[in-house]
């Protein structure tokens, strides 16, 4: 039986060698290590270093910086679910006295608060935590540079009181709570707050020759939860196919959506990267990934995660400056997702089918917009467009009721949808949100609202 890391053809392999390859020497880094996992199984792990006969592997900690930030956001909707606060609650209500209490939650998720991108001086990666030992030293005089809810602008801070709130919430320090909820439940065992053999050190490398000068490692106290992980590319993986496919352990699948939802708009019609709830999401190659970048003094990471391709790399270097981790992670799904593009599974049909349901399939008009209905596992349905123009959702069922659906995402997430019939039961038309759908476009007799023209339809001289 083949072990999951000789899955990759051997051209896949050497691709994905030579990329990192390229990124360790051109981004002159004392060590690189990545990995690939392909629908939830890692596949390939490499490494290059800058010292003869020792390299990295998948079980070295590298400092991943504000890939914290997405472990912190879980901690976060792990809250809201349990009914423990709701993200459009104002700060003040659960951690008073910040000064900035009047931004929510979901704003400080998706760094749409308008707080500063990072904490006053000194620079607050290179040194300790107890140079900020309250929150006000983390927040400084001028926390808010922009209105609240207006624009996307990171901010370091904003995890800080993240974390905090869970701490408040919670009554438990964020290193215990994340331990306690997202670690353990899902085996990040060579994940944690401090460095813990095998891992690398962090360099800095001189922009003007191949020397090297160590970097410090400094605790980050409060701001922790914005870039204070160590961890490893098979940890990562393994959170990657966590973020991916959600586990109701730690987080359901519903709310990892959620959190890949763009929190706010580009500030231009084209996009490359947005934000949702304390993840990124960019466009590479025509794909579109989630994940996060981080770096801290002496170290780079990147996690991106390929939900149509069922793909997600890590690159992790030790290297303060030098190789773009992000862009290579995300090279390493696109090697990978191109020379072995993912096989569908099967088709197979309904296990059974309720025929009130199929008499619904088909085309059905929207004024004279055609549509189709198409039935779908567990009673779900599909609307879309049948020509290349127009909105298309998919529905899930509403517990309990047998023709009436709700919208999961599209214009019509969270609008229903539901079978309206006449007095002898027949349909007579579908009401989506107050939009009327129905058999025929504009037939006479139809619900159509403000009806229809009693001579029907006519040509150029009618």
């Amino acid at each position: 039986m083949r072990s999951f890391l000789e899955e990759l053809l051997p051209s896949t392999r050497r691709a994905l060698l030579h990329r990192i390859a390229v990124a360790q020497a051109e981004g002159r880094a004392p060590s690189l290590v990545a990995a690939v996992q392909r629908d939830g199984h890692l596949v390939w792990t490499g490494a290059r270093t800058s010292v003869d006969g020792h390299a990295p592997d998948a079980d070295t900690q590298y400092r991943i910086g504000s890939i914290t930030k997405t472990f912190t956001a879980v901690l976060v909707m792990r809250l809201r679910d349990e009914g423990l606060l709701d993200l459009g609650d104002p700060l003040e209500k659960y951690l008073p006295g910040t000064g900035v209490g009047e931004v929510t939650i979901v704003q400080l998720l998706g760094h749409s608060a308008g707080l500063s991108a990072e904490s006053p001086a000194p620079w607050w990666e290179r040194t300790p935590g107890s140079t900020r030992p309250d929150l006000a030293d983390v927040l400084g005089e001028k926390a808010r540079m922009h209105p609240a809810g207006r624009r996307h602008h990171y901010s370091n801070p904003g995890y800080t009181l993240l974390g905090s709130l869970v701490e408040a919430v919670r009554g438990a320090s964020w290193e215990e709570v994340l331990q306690r909820e997202i670690l353990e439940p899902l085996a990040l065992n060579r994940t944690s707050m401090q460095p813990r053999m095998p891992h690398a050190g962090g360099w800095a490398v001189h922009p003007w020759a191949d020397v090297m000068l160590p970097e410090p490692a400094e605790d980050l106290g409060l701001m922790a939860p914005a870039g204070q992980l160590w961890s490893t590319a098979g940890d990562l993986c393994r959170f990657a196919a966590f973020l991916a496919d959600g586990d109701d352990r730690v987080l359901s699948a519903e709310s990892l959506s959620e959190m890949r939802t763009p929190s706010v708009p580009p500030e231009n019609g084209e996009w490359e990267s947005l934000y949702g709830l304390g993840l990124q999401i960019v466009r590479r190659d025509g794909r579109t990934l989630v994940g996060h970048g981080g770096s801290l003094p002496g170290f780079l990471a990147g996690l991106w995660v390929s939900l149509d391709d069922g793909v997600a790399a890590v690159a992790l270097a030790n290297a303060t400056s030098g190789p773009l981790t992000g862009v290579v992670a995300s090279d390493l799904v696109r090697i990978v997702a191109d020379a072995e593009p993912r096989i569908p599974e099967p088709w197979k049909p309904l296990p059974e089918v309720d025929q009130a349901l199929l008499e619904l399939t088909g085309p059905w008009y929207w004024g004279t917009y055609p549509y189709g209905l198409r039935l779908v596992a567990d009673r779900g349905v599909e609307l879309e467009p049948l020509h290349s123009t127009g909105r298309k959702s998919r529905f899930v069922a509403d517990p309990g009721a047998r023709e009436t659906w709700t919208g999961l995402d599209g214009y019509y997430a969270g609008e229903t949808l539901r079978v309206v019939r006449r007095d002898d039961g027949s349909v007579s038309h579908l009401d989506l949100g107050s939009f009327v759908f129905t058999r025929q476009p504009y037939e006479p007799g139809d619900a159509v609202p403000g009806g229809a023209d009693e001579h029907g339809w006519r040509g150029l001289g009618g």
